[in-house]
């Protein structure tokens, strides 16, 4: 690292310049703030205010002590370039992605049914509609409605509409790692929230919102990585102690939806500020950026007047054929489909590793979590047994170590060697650990 500058924006250009020529790597430590001061000739207060930008970038964190460090995954690293990479001959179950062979076929509008869209509004009449029909059909209130580029797109839109750099928020832990980024990304610090089988604890969900949390991001259903739902129980325990806290920000992320098999025990509308969010990615196509956003009629009207101002919409395109998919019987047959698959998939390894002494879980959508002891060893393990699986430090903040395993497209001649090779990937981590 051969950092240089001698204002604050110089240096932090230069951290930046270094970190895109991989001369420095996430975790790498920076210098102490006096030690590169008196390096580069400049006062104290100039390197600390390059760090400071840093952070608000979400390319460093700081840890009191341990110093400043360039973040695991910093915000100006490239999305595809993130994964585990797959040698030649590797199984890949780590991407996270749904089977193509189960994804129902966009249908978009004919050419002769398009307008001169800058006339019309953002929000598709088609897609406006089949977002109601669906949203009050599992009890989400649908007042106000916007359509955004997906789920996280949703989240950081709700987010900043009411959230400053420095916020706390309650994030359920393991979470969904680009949610994690995005905190980051957004100079928000994450409280983190235990998660069980039933959805986030609510004793550590009301110690967070005593402690001043700004908002609560929880996964409505297929929780990624572990695949829980919020149970009924769980739903009517988070209700009041929300109620006892109105200027939460709540955002509720649903974007498993059809293919989960689970019934939707909805939060939303209990707080003043809130968002529940349904995207189309993972049951009907990665590409399909579009997402639903319902919330109060601030939250969206916030959403909408910054979109406004940068994309302007959401294709309409995307949200026909998202709402043709919403509204499709001949899809909704197909989403069944899916749904039993994943479910066999899922349920299938897990019996399998049950058997083999080691417990999993993955109730809904399509990965399974387990935890081990040294997860470290276990991922190089199945690597060197030829499957990649994603390591749970992507998705952990203080929870157990563990391994995230996608069996969107495993098959049933696949489920008994996988489960053998991580039996052992799993016992040979842990005596290692216990050494």
């Amino acid at each position: 690292m051969a950092t240089t500058g001698r204002t604050a924006a110089d240096i932090a250009a230069s951290v930046e310049r270094d970190l895109h020529a991989r001369e420095i790597a996430p975790g790498d430590a920076l210098p102490p703030v006096r030690t590169l001061a008196a390096e580069l000739g400049v006062n104290a207060n100039t390197v600390a205010a390059a760090y400071r930008t840093l952070r608000e970038r979400g390319i460093v964190e700081t840890h009191g002590r341990a110093g400043t460090r360039i973040r695991a995954r910093p915000a100006t690293t490239q999305r595809t370039t993130l994964g585990p990479s797959v040698p030649p001959g590797a199984r890949d179950l780590a991407s996270g992605e749904p089977d193509p062979a189960l994804l129902p076929s966009p249908v978009f509008p004919e050419p002769g049914h398009w307008r001169p869209l800058y006339v019309h509004g953002a929000l598709y009449p088609p897609f406006e509609d089949a977002a109601r029909t669906v949203l009050d059909a599992v009890g989400v209130p649908t007042d106000h409605l916007a359509a955004t580029s997906g789920a996280l797109d949703g989240m950081e839109r709700s987010l900043t509409a009411h959230l400053r750099p420095g916020d706390l928020v309650a994030v359920e832990d393991p979470s969904w790692g680009n949610l994690l980024d995005l905190l980051g990304a957004l100079n928000l610090t994450p409280r983190p929230i235990p998660v069980d089988d039933q959805g986030p604890d609510p004793a550590a969900t009301e110690d967070a919102l005593r402690a001043g949390a700004r908002a609560f991001v929880v996964t409505a259903r297929a929780h990624n990585p572990t695949g829980t739902s919020v149970s009924a129980e769980r739903a009517a325990a988070l209700r009041p102690i929300l109620a006892a806290h109105p200027r939460v920000v709540l955002l509720e992320d649903d974007h498993g939806n059809d293919i989960c098999g689970r019934d939707l025990h909805t939060l939303a509308g209990i707080t003043t500020h809130w968002a529940h969010i349904r995207s189309a990615s993972k049951a009907y196509g990665p590409d399909l950026r579009c997402a639903a956003v319902a919330g109060d009629a601030i939250t969206i009207d916030r959403i909408i007047g910054r979109q406004r101002l940068g994309p302007g919409w959401v294709s309409h395109a995307l949200q026909h054929a998202v709402a043709h998919a919403w509204t499709s019987a001949e899809v909704a047959a197909h989403i069944r489909a899916a749904r039993e698959a994943y479910r066999t998939r899922r349920t299938g390894l897990i019996e399998a590793l049950r058997e083999r002494g080691v417990r999993a879980v993955g109730d809904t959508g399509f990965n399974v979590w387990i935890e081990v002891r040294d997860e470290t060893a276990a991922v190089a393990g199945l690597l060197a047994r030829g499957w990649v699986v994603a390591p749970g430090a992507r998705y952990r903040i203080t929870s157990p170590p563990g391994l995230r395993i996608t069996v969107a497209t495993l098959t049933a001649e696949e489920t008994g060697p996988l489960a053998d090779a991580v039996a052992e990937a799993v016992r040979t981590g842990a005596a290692r650990a216990g050494r």
